[in-house]
């Protein structure tokens, strides 16, 4: 116990005395990415849209966080091989958009694999725009060590005035954890259409938060949304908002919740069953409230669990505009790809 409180008070010191001597601030920057051999595709009269939470390549790999093991670190060879599959699931639906959380571009537990540009080089896509949420030159716990990992956008033409937007951090932690812990962002990326800009936006909310943090987050991004679609502005909005819809009978006590640290429990969601309500009213839903409600199970997007099956959905796509009617679809059977499952839509120029 004295050894901690020495070691937190050096870390104290060091964060008060220097001004980010760890590299773990993140602004509003963003970084663009273009395939080794971009081709010149032409508009469809629709587009394809597709979020993913990738898992940082990790497949299903039981990491620490999930209590279900205890690795931290992958070898080359495990990255490879799941950055393949991933590739490999991606060509299959051939989306014309594709919004991905959790994707490191420089970390040590991903063997330092650019994974934005391993997607682009081994896909159908040709630009890519990046946001960190998880970027330190070293972080001393559980082995992490080097860390950059967050959001981006992958498209097909050409991206522009992308920037990220960074949401509140969890106020509950401590200045040491803060310090070190994910910033969740709201990414904002242009592209151009035939009869103007359509603006796309990739989020990833907090998953441990015990406090008002994640709703504060949602509030924000909807907020964001709403002064696009007062301006006319049309949207695509998609992401892992690490919320339950509006009408989801099991609010806690999920079967793959094993944690007893409550530092990565995310099971409770009781507190939070209206946090999405206000997006299903406002915007439309590339799975909506009703087709939800008449079959949840056909719709559940994420499981930390392996060897069970999806029992919760945290991963949406929303927009102001139009998506095809019935296009919308969660793709269930590539458990082995990562912890949630991707959702597909099509969106209507």
């Amino acid at each position: 116990m004295k050894t901690f409180r020495l070691l937190s008070i050096l870390f104290n010191s060091l964060l008060l005395f220097s001004c980010d001597p760890f590299g773990t601030k993140i602004g509003d920057e963003v970084t663009y990415f273009e395939a080794a051999e971009p081709e010149n595709i032409s508009y469809p009269d629709t587009l394809k849209v597709m979020t993913w939470n990738v898992k940082f390549g990790g497949g299903r790999i039981d990491f620490f966080f999930d209590c279900h093991g205890d690795r931290v670190i992958m070898e080359i060879e495990e990255v490879e091989q799941n950055l393949n599959l991933l590739a490999d699931k991606i060509c299959e639906v051939n989306p014309d958009i594709l919004f991905l959380q959790e994707v490191d571009i420089n970390a040590k537990r991903s063997a330092f694999m650019n994974q934005v540009q391993y997607l682009l080089d081994n896909t159908g896509f040709n630009f890519g725009v990046y946001a960190s949420q998880w970027k330190a030159k070293y972080i001393p716990s559980d082995g992490i060590g080097r860390m950059d990992s967050g959001n981006a956008i992958l498209s097909k033409w050409q991206l522009s005035d992308a920037k990220r937007i960074g949401l509140p951090l969890i106020g509950e932690q401590n200045t040491l954890v803060r310090y070190f812990y994910l910033k969740r962002n709201l990414m904002h990326a242009k592209l151009k259409i035939s009869d103007g800009e359509l603006n796309l936006l990739n989020t990833h909310a907090s998953a441990y938060a015990k406090d008002n943090t994640k709703k504060q987050q949602l509030e924000i991004i909807k907020h964001y949304a709403d002064s696009l679609n007062s301006k006319g502005l049309p949207f695509i909005l998609a992401g892992d908002f690490n919320a339950l819809p509006p009408n989801t009978k099991q609010t806690q006590n999920f079967d793959d919740s094993v944690c007893e640290d409550a530092d990565y429990d995310a099971d409770d969601y009781s507190a939070e069953t209206d946090w999405m309500k206000p997006y299903y009213e406002a915007y439309q839903s590339a799975i909506c409230l009703g087709e939800y409600s008449n079959d949840k199970l056909k719709h559940f997007t994420h499981t930390t669990d392996k060897n069970g099956f999806w029992n919760r959905k945290t991963d949406y796509i929303f927009t102001n505009k139009h998506f095809i009617s019935g296009s919308g679809q969660t793709i269930q059977d590539w458990m082995e790809a990562s912890d949630h499952a991707p959702v597909t839509v099509n969106y209507e120029l």
